[in-house]
């Protein structure tokens, strides 16, 4: 009798991943052809469909589904696969709605019809998050739909707009509190090849700064001097939250150098759309600009339009703050900042208003538990490289919320997404390599946590 050694129950696993291939981009072009955007005055039966979908793939690779309502009309699909006694429970997690397509005019191929072209298979939702949906289910077809850990599927509708599921970790622990592991599959690596764990992501807060100077418009002529123009307070003002390089100047917002791996600068130049010989500001590497330092945006402004504007005072003007901050920063203490800021740095002795938005924090993901370390050595195996980590810019609620409700939990955020996906921009999409090469690693890592490893 042969015993099998782990080399060869991972080149067993490979192999049978390259042969579902075919596969799983057949399934990957099917949900990318259903325009699931959950967003308002979009159809919502769309949604609803690409849940029936993912449903009906699970079926397929030997799960059966469930359906859970949430208050936005849109459900949660959810799957238990038992594994052998004793074995780890390990949550898979991905989302199924997309963001919208945007100006049609600016893709090189239809949103949602798949087309691939050198490499990379297109379309929206081809990579933020179906790709997730569809290694998930890759990984269950790999086992046969007996995996060697038991596994909790989670595919959610709600993630690009928000609703009920990021509220879950604290609303429904009883989902969580047996699982050993947390496989976040909406990430991705800092470069094609590179395997990479998401360990960081950004919180934001937010609010309205309302400046009010006079009762009504005034002549400029008449009046302009003594009378302080509101939008010119307003200006003065915004200014003072960056400092002379274009860092955040707020106090008590914190931040650090990111000990990570760099996020390459011609693609962010390239994805951030950077006109040429425009500079990049702000101090430090990308990286720490990007996922361990806070960053300051003014993302609205209420004054009036060029165009119909007439010589007057203006008497009202506002703005809407955006800052992203790292993780560790408490959110409504850093808005309280924000706020003490606005009201301290206005200009002339000017009363201002400021409207607080609802505050997100970051979260800073452990490493080094047992999960990581079997996630590390498959990643090896797939890529043929050793694992880097990485921050995220944007704020994922759903992990700072699990990660807060369950702190002792291993989360590990992962994917097939590399930094040319260009998602929730035209022309989206995702490297096929990467992908499959995410699917051994997923798939090598339950055999490696079932192995104790």
């Amino acid at each position: 009798m042969t015993v099998q050694t782990p080399a060869d129950r991972a080149q067993e696993l490979a192999a049978r991943v390259d042969a579902l291939m075919p596969q799983v981009r057949a399934d990957l072009e099917a949900l990318v052809s259903i325009p699931s955007i959950n967003f308002p005055g979009y159809d919502q039966s769309e949604v609803i469909r690409c849940a029936n979908a993912c449903a009906h793939l699970l079926h397929q690779a030997g799960a059966e589904p469930e359906l859970i309502p949430s208050s936005s009309g849109v459900p949660t699909v959810r799957a238990d696969i038992a594994g052998p006694a004793g074995s780890p429970t390990v949550l898979l997690y991905s989302h199924y709605d997309v963001q919208p397509s945007g100006d049609e005019a600016k893709w090189d191929s239809a949103p949602f019809t798949a087309e691939e072209r050198d490499g990379r298979l297109y379309g929206r939702g081809a990579a933020d998050d179906k790709s997730g949906v569809i290694s998930h289910i890759a990984v269950l077809r790999a086992f046969d739909g007996a995996p060697p850990v038991s596994l909790r599927i989670l595919f959610e509708g709600e993630e690009e707009y928000g609703g009920d599921f990021e509220e879950w970790p604290t609303t429904r622990p009883e989902v969580f509190a047996d699982i050993d592991a947390a496989v976040i599959a909406d990430m991705g690596n800092v470069r094609i090849g590179q395997p990479t764990f998401t360990t960081q992501l950004r919180g934001i807060i937010e609010g309205v700064v309302t400046v009010q100077t006079l009762a009504e418009p005034r002549h400029s002529g008449q009046f302009g001097g003594p009378a302080p123009d509101a939008l010119m307070v307003l200006i003065k003002l915004l200014n003072t939250l960056m400092d002379a390089e274009g860092n955040c100047a707020v106090q008590g917002l914190g931040g650090s150098d990111w000990d990570g791996a760099d996020f390459p600068e011609d693609a962010y130049r390239e994805l951030a759309g950077v006109l040429p010989g425009v500079p990049l500001i702000g101090s430090g590497s990308i990286a720490s600009r990007l996922y361990s330092k806070p960053s300051v945006t003014v993302v609205g402004l209420d004054a009036p339009e060029v165009a119909t504007a007439p010589n007057a005072i203006i008497p009202m003007a506002r703005a809407k703050i955006s800052v992203r901050i790292p993780a560790g920063v408490d959110a409504e203490e850093a808005t309280e900042a924000l706020a003490r800021h606005v009201r301290g740095h206005a200009p002339f002795g000017v009363a201002v208003d400021f409207e607080p938005g609802p505050p997100a924090n970051g979260s800073a993901v452990p490493v080094g538990g047992p999960g990581y370390e079997a996630f590390s050595a498959a990643m090896q195996f797939a890529y043929g490289s050793p694992s880097t980590q990485q921050g995220i810019g944007g704020a994922v609620p759903f992990v700072a919320n699990l990660l807060e409700a369950f702190p002792d939990l291993e989360v590990l955020g992962v994917g097939a997404q590399d930094p040319l996906a260009r998602i929730h921009a035209p022309n989206e999409s995702i490297h096929l390599k990467e992908l499959r090469d995410s699917i051994v690693a997923e798939a090598l890592f339950l055999q490696n946590l079932a192995d104790g490893r």
